[in-house]
């Protein structure tokens, strides 16, 4: 039995793919892994009289995008979503980035290109009603999983210094901490200073 398969088993816990119709909580898992961030942003992309959590469902919803639910799994305890795992493959070779790309998101943009080829685990996130049940280990254990199939040698992922359960968790998983970048706030209201990236070897 796979490391996944058996902390899900000693849980209660099922881990399976994310469904299109699973959207309003992926983008519930996505907002509250980047401290409202997406949020933020579409909000200024809706406008004053648009619906933001209507723009994120529709993009957790398509079958294309980073943010697509096809990168997506969930663990579900006691037949409950708890946790998701949001994640694909990073671009071995890094574009340049556009010089349009909104200030907030660049220091972001940074850190990824420096885990070229990597499988990027963009989103790690639990209900609190869930915690301290085992999620986050398992859906790591499925990461891992993915990635070796991918054909990947290393996970990457990036945290805010803010998010002290996740950094221990992380770190007692064997992630090292590579770069850290200045979180840019303009006018997105978060406690964290500063973004960490961490890689581990896939094992």
């Amino acid at each position: 039995m796979h490391n996944a398969a058996r902390l899900a088993a000693r849980t209660k816990m099922q881990i399976r793919e994310a469904q299109a119709a699973d959207a309003e909580h992926l983008v519930r898992f996505i907002n509250m892994a980047a401290d409202d961030l997406p949020l933020h942003f579409w909000r200024k992309t809706v406008g004053p009289e648009g619906d933001p959590w209507a723009l994120g469902r529709e993009r957790a919803a398509r079958e294309t995008g980073n943010f697509s639910f096809r990168n997506a799994w969930l663990a579900e305890v006691e037949g409950n979503v708890a946790a998701c795992l949001l994640g694909y493959a990073a671009d071995p070779e890094p574009a340049p980035i556009d010089p349009d790309t909104p200030p907030i998101f660049i220091p972001l943009l940074e850190l990824e290109a420096m885990a070229p080829g990597s499988w990027y685990l963009n989103v790690l996130a639990t209900y609190e009603a869930a915690r301290g049940k085992g999620c986050g280990s398992a859906l790591l254990a499925k990461a891992e999983g993915i990635a070796r199939q991918g054909g990947h040698k290393t996970i990457s992922l990036i945290a805010a210094d803010t998010h002290h359960d996740a950094l221990r968790l992380y770190r007692a998983k064997g992630f090292a901490e590579v770069a850290r970048r200045p979180v840019v706030k303009g006018d997105w209201q978060v406690d964290a200073s500063e973004w960490i990236l961490f890689t581990r070897p896939v094992l």
